[in-house]
C-alpha cells in the first residue's frame, strides 16, 4: 500500500515527487499551465497541498492538488537604480532622528522629523520620478527605526538596484537588493512601527540671504572651525559670506566671495542678498548635516534673521533633502526652542 500521509509543498510544487515506499516518481503538471501567474497579483503566499487520491486502481497517477491562497494586496513597489541614495540619504540623517515615517503617496516618497531638542528639522522628498517603476495606489506612513533600516541597507552594494514594497495595512516593508552585474538576489523584511509625528506645515520664504557653494566647501568650514568652537557666526553682506568662531583657544574665520569658473563651474560662489544677515548656529548640528555632501556637489543656504537656517541639498529629479536649524541667539535668551526655534519659526 501506498502511504497515504499528505505532502505539504510550499512555496512550489515541484515536477516531481520521488515516492519514498516504491522510489517510483510521480510526475505532476505545474499549476501554472492551467492559470497564468498573473491571475495571483494580490497574492503573496501560496501553498499547495497534494495528497494521493484514494483509488485501488491507480493509486500513484490520481493525485489530487489542493491550492490555498492568502491574500495580500501590494499598495507600494517602488524601485531605484542604485541603493546608494537611500543609504546616503539614512547615514547623512540617522544621528538626528532615530524613528520616523516615511509617508508615500503617488508624489513620491517624503520624511519630515525633529530631533529630540526640537532645534533641528530634516525633510526630505524623493519624487515618484527618482523611481522606476513606482506605483502607490493610496497613501501610506511606513514607521521605521533608522538604526535597523541602516543596518539593511549595509547589505546592498552602492550599484544594487532597490525596490521597496509594502501591503495594505502594512506590518513589514519589503527590501529586495538585486545585483546590477549577477544573478545575486537578496531579500530583507523591516518591521514597521507605529509613530505618532506631527507634521509641521514648512512655508516657502523669502530669505535675505541665499548663498550656493561646493558642499565639500561647507562641510571643511565647517569641520575646520569645530577645533575652535561649538558655535559658528554665518555674516552675510554684500562682500560675501563670513564663516566666524570664537573658543578658548582662539578665534577663526572664512570668508567666501561670489567666484565663477566656467571651467570648474561646481567650485563656483554664488550670493545673492537683499539685506545683511548676522546668526550663530551650534556647529554639532551643522557637522551632522554635512555629512548629506555625498549626495550633491553643491549646497544652498538660505538666511533670514529670527528664522531657522534652511540648508538644502538637490537630488535628482527635483528630489531634496532638506535641513533647518534654529539659530543659537534664542538659547541665549533663554526662549523655548520648541517655540521659537522650529514649531513657531517654520
Amino acid at each position: 500500500m501506498i502511504d497515504e500521509r499528505e505532502l505539504a509543498i510550499h512555496p512550489i510544487v515541484q515536477e516531481s515527487v520521488q515516492h519514498n515506499a516504491r522510489y517510483q516518481t510521480l510526475n505532476l503538471t505545474p499549476i501554472s499551465n492551467y492559470c497564468h501567474p498573473h491571475s495571483f497579483n494580490h497574492y503573496s503566499n501560496l501553498q499547495y497541498r497534494v495528497f494521493p487520491a484514494k483509488s485501488e486502481e491507480h493509486p500513484i497517477r490520481q493525485w489530487t492538488a489542493r491550492l490555498t491562497l492568502t491574500p495580500c494586496y501590494v499598495v507600494l513597489e517602488a524601485r531605484l537604480e542604485q541603493a546608494q541614495l537611500l543609504k546616503k540619504v539614512v547615514d547623512a540623517i540617522k544621528d538626528l532622528v532615530q524613528d520616523c515615517n516615511f509617508d508615500c503617496n503617488d508624489s513620491g516618497i517624503a520624511l519630515q522629523a525633529m530631533d529630540n531638542s526640537h532645534v533641528a528639522l530634516v525633510s526630505m522628498m524623493l519624487k515618484s520620478e527618482s523611481f522606476s517603476p513606482f506605483r502607490c495606489d493610496r497613501n501610506i506612513a511606513l514607521g521605521i527605526n533608522l538604526t535597523s533600516l541602516q543596518k539593511v541597507l549595509r547589505c546592498a552594494q552602492n550599484e544594487d538596484i532597490l525596490t521597496l514594497k509594502a501591503e495594505d495595512a502594512p506590518d513589514v516593508v519589503n527590501m529586495v537588493f538585486e545585483s546590477a552585474d549577477s544573478d545575486r538576489l537578496s531579500e530583507y523584511d523591516i518591521k514597521l512601527m507605529d509613530i505618532d509625528q506631527e507634521h509641521l506645515g514648512i512655508p516657502d520664504t523669502e530669505y535675505a540671504a541665499t548663498i550656493n557653494m561646493p558642499s565639500s566647501e561647507f562641510q571643511r568650514i565647517c569641520r575646520d572651525l569645530t577645533a575652535l568652537s561649538e558655535s559658528v557666526s554665518i555674516e552675510c553682506t554684500k562682500e560675501g559670506v563670513k564663516f566666524a568662531c570664537n573658543g578658548d583657544i582662539g578665534s577663526g574665520a572664512v570668508t567666501l566671495r561670489s567666484h565663477t569658473d566656467v571651467e570648474k563651474p561646481d567650485r563656483n560662489v554664488e550670493i545673492n542678498l537683499s539685506e545683511p544677515v548676522a546668526l550663530t548656529f551650534s556647529l554639532k548640528y551643522l557637522v551632522n548635516f554635512c555629512k548629506a555632501s555625498g549626495l550633491s556637489d553643491s549646497v544652498r543656504l538660505c538666511l533670514s534673521n529670527e528664522v531657522p537656517l534652511l540648508v538644502e541639498y538637490a537630488l535628482s529629479n527635483n528630489s531634496y533633502l532638506r535641513f533647518y536649524l534654529a539659530p543659537k541667539v534664542n538659547w541665549r535668551r533663554g526662549v523655548d526652542i520648541s517655540q521659537r526655534g522650529l514649531d513657531t519659526a517654520i
